[in-house]
């Protein structure tokens, strides 16, 4: 949905993109900023309140914005890959930890009343004493479905510590209790595709991520890129011609069409990838010019005579011609008109 804004509703768009990542409030709106057409703040804020998009965890065991319907489906689904992950971090300390009792008392906790991570470990130092609270923390993490709750009249939606609850007493609906590893495959294609077996494990996290498109190849498109690799994709999706003009667009961090893929050549240049995606795994707020990513940005804010002036900053991998720039500082400033209304001044 980055070649042409539309015309949609938000909780629609956040399901044609397989959800968001938000591990900080605010980058999923700039995500949707770049691909709604008139979208505001409110459109989101909106829908979080009214619990039609919820955050939780989910693919790959990060931070993401969902609607409810696939929070719900997804969530056993994605299951495996926290509990995996969860062994992975305690390893042989597992056996200290009573993992029923933890589940038990945590959701007790929520459910009494919505609380931090924060406030959490210091109800397990009571319940739990000399066990560790952070490894308690991570078993709740990847146990427990639960929803962050909204901050009201925050700007982003949520305070930078949201409270947690379990997500049946958010939702008044209980999550699924069966795994539907190829439906969350058929999403994941609509959105990315065409992709490789590896390229859906990526971004999922689940293991054996070619054996379940491999199961569904008769109901898939199959192609192969120009190293020969298959490629599998929704039967009547569409493909975008290699030719077509694909306009300035800034994405946030974590955006997922730059983490959907094994193989992101196909918007990331090889001599890029290293300054975009670094060792710890942060991905920065990027830009993209004739689709591929080909700069970084940020915000730079200060106070002076009470009046609050913003810049963007961008940092460009390349030279850029003079209608590039001309049309970067074009949608430059409409960006931070979305992300600082209230300042006096803005410059690119």
């Amino acid at each position: 949905m980055l070649l042409r804004r539309h015309k949609s509703k938000v909780v629609s768009v956040v399901e044609r993109v397989a959800g968001l990542q938000a591990q900080v409030p605010r980058p999923p709106f700039i995500g949707l900023w770049s691909r709604i057409d008139g979208f505001q703040r409110t459109d989101l804020v909106k829908a979080i309140d009214q619990r039609e998009i919820v955050r939780g965890t989910l693919m790959r065991a990060t931070i993401h914005l969902v609607s409810r319907d696939d929070y719900i489906e997804w969530r056993p689904t994605i299951q495996p890959v926290l509990t995996r992950l969860m062994h992975s971090v305690l390893r042989g300390a597992l056996h200290k930890f009573d993992l029923d009792r933890i589940v038990q008392s945590a959701e007790a906790r929520f459910d009494q009343q919505a609380c931090t991570f924060a406030e959490l470990r210091q109800h397990f130092r009571k319940e739990f004493p000399g066990l560790n609270d952070q490894a308690l923390g991570l078993i709740v993490r990847m146990l427990v479905p639960l929803i962050q709750v909204p901050g009201s009249g925050q700007p982003w939606a949520y305070h930078a510590a949201a409270d947690f609850v379990v997500a049946r007493s958010w939702l008044e609906q209980d999550v699924a209790s069966l795994t539907r590893a190829d439906r969350l495959a058929f999403r994941y294609l609509a959105a990315f595709g065409p992709a490789t077996g590896q390229d859906f494990q990526m971004w999922s996290g689940l293991p054996g991520g070619r054996a379940i498109l491999d199961e569904l190849r008769p109901k898939l498109r199959v192609v192969r890129d120009q190293d020969g690799r298959e490629l599998f994709d929704l039967p009547r999706a569409p493909l975008s011609d290699e030719d077509e003009s694909a306009p300035i667009r800034f994405l946030p961090e974590w955006d997922n069409v730059l983490l959907a893929h094994a193989d992101r050549r196909r918007i990331i240049h090889e001599d890029h990838r290293k300054t975009l995606i670094t060792r710890n795994l942060l991905i920065p707020a990027s830009f993209l010019i004739d689709g591929f990513v080909a700069g970084l940005w940020s915000v730079e804010k200060r106070v002076k005579a009470k009046k609050r002036h913003v810049r963007l900053v961008l940092k460009p991998f390349r030279k850029l011609d003079r209608r590039t720039r001309a049309a970067l500082e074009e949608e430059g400033q409409r960006l931070l008109r979305f992300v600082e209304p209230d300042a006096e001044t803005y410059a690119v």
